[in-house]
């Protein structure tokens, strides 16, 4: 099921990163902090009153500014505008309303997005009331008075937010066929692959532009069977601007990642692996999503035998925490190796879809545990009870012990080595949860 999108927008200096923070800080800190994944976050799930929606945080939009930092940033808050559901427009009662206001709040109209107007820095509602009022000559609804930075009136405001789910996108979606998102920094041969996936197969199906993402879906049909390809590539601005702003161009693979069932990176074998590549791979990992890396190009790159060793090692170096992803070395211009996408995907998605049986289970952690000794503290050693599965997409276990504080990282981290060595799990994370029980008298 995906997540609707929620997109904060306004001036820059609102407090849009405070409200961000406000919503989303608590549960961006128990997000499970793996190496390599970055922590440079501009969204973040959250949850309210049993809906979970995707928040996203923009850079400041200055409508007339012609800094091209700042009109990269308004670029970007266009494009998140373009894929939310709901859009929350920023206000700042301190500053009062100003021209910039009426010109975002304009933006806003055309996007035909349902929109929530925020006056933030509202500390004291009795003394300030007066003065949120005059955001009603914006035109575009009631304006909700809230302090981000101490958390009043956030209630109020998520009620409305919630308010304007269409209540479909919250349904499980009946549709069946496998979703492939598609993702990768721009340039790297995302559309390419696609078109030449569409123009081999020659079954293409419908093209469905402006779908609820505003992400190009694409069906397409191998061997009898019907896959649904997200496609992000056209839908992102090029902008020569990179470094701290780099991590706006995510916008649209949150949004992409969050629809897929399988996502596939596209690299570019000429330039390996980058730090923006590993960024994306961290929120398909993150989200529990199949991984598969394609190495597009590599039809331009001068090959020995040691050539596709090389290039294997050091994307698994740079992408360490995901040594489970399966990797394919493609070129979309020869169509080299694509039809064994199909394969890789179709491979991901039943590993994704794998359960273990309970007693199976618990003999490999049974024969684990008596190759390799629980770790003890002060005297005190972990004892493992009990495992199971409890999910699927990605397959998800919780481990019973006497004491989850003895349970390290690199223990749980051995007890699935082990679980994979016995049945693969090849291009899926897998998740565990420790639970404390009482020993037995």
């Amino acid at each position: 099921m995906s997540k609707p999108i929620v997109a904060i927008v306004g001036r820059p200096n609102v407090g849009k990163s405070t409200l961000f923070n406000a919503l989303a800080g608590e549960r961006i800190a128990i997000v499970q902090d793996f190496p390599g994944v970055t922590r440079d976050r501009i969204y973040a799930d959250v949850t309210w009153l049993d809906k979970q929606f995707t928040m996203i945080d923009t850079g400041g939009i200055e409508p007339q500014s012609n800094d091209v930092l700042l009109s990269y940033m308004r670029q970007q808050a266009e494009i998140a505008i373009q894929t939310a559901d709901v859009i929350m427009f920023l206000v700042d009662v301190r500053q009062g309303l100003v021209d910039d206001d009426f010109k975002v709040a304009d933006m806003l109209r055309r996007s035909t997005k349902p929109v929530i107007l925020v006056v933030n820095k509202v500390d004291n509602f009795d003394k300030l009331m007066p003065d949120v009022y005059e955001f009603y000559n914006l035109g575009i609804g009631d304006p909700h008075p809230v302090s981000a930075s101490s958390k009043l009136g956030l209630g109020d405001m998520l009620d409305e937010v919630i308010s304007h789910f269409n209540p479909a996108d919250l349904r499980e979606v009946e549709d069946e066929r496998p979703r492939i998102a598609i993702v990768g920094k721009p340039n790297v041969g995302k559309s390419s692959i696609i078109n030449k996936l569409i123009g081999e197969n020659r079954v293409i199906v419908s093209d469905i532009a402006g779908t609820t993402r505003d992400a190009i879906d694409t069906p397409v049909k191998y061997h009898g069977k019907e896959f649904i390809f997200i496609d992000t590539a056209g839908l992102r601005r090029k902008s020569k601007i990179k470094e701290e702003l780099e991590r706006f161009s995510i916008v649209r693979t949150v949004s992409a990642v969050e629809r897929a069932d399988v996502v596939v990176l596209v690299i570019d074998a000429k330039e390996g692996v980058t730090e923006q590549d590993a960024k994306i791979a961290g929120i398909a990992h993150e989200r529990g999503k199949g991984i598969i890396i394609a190495v597009n190009k590599w039809d331009a790159i001068e090959k020995d035998d040691k050539t596709i060793y090389k290039h294997t090692n050091e994307i698994k170096g740079v992408l360490s925490y995901m040594p489970y992803a399966e990797m394919i070395f493609v070129s979309a211009l020869t169509g080299q190796r694509l039809n064994k996408l199909f394969d890789l995907i179709e491979q991901v998605i039943q590993n994704q879809n794998l359960r273990i049986a309970t007693g199976v289970l618990n003999e490999i952690m049974a024969e684990a545990v008596a190759l390799q000794q629980p770790p003890s503290d002060k005297g005190k050693r972990l004892k493992l009870y009990y495992i199971t599965q409890v999910s699927v997409k990605p397959p998800t276990f919780v481990i019973f012990v006497n004491d989850k504080e003895l349970m390290h990282f690199s223990y749980t981290r051995y007890i699935e080595n082990k679980i994979r060595e016995a049945f693969g799990f090849s291009g899926t994370s897998l998740k565990f949860f420790i639970r404390e029980r009482k020993e037995k008298e």
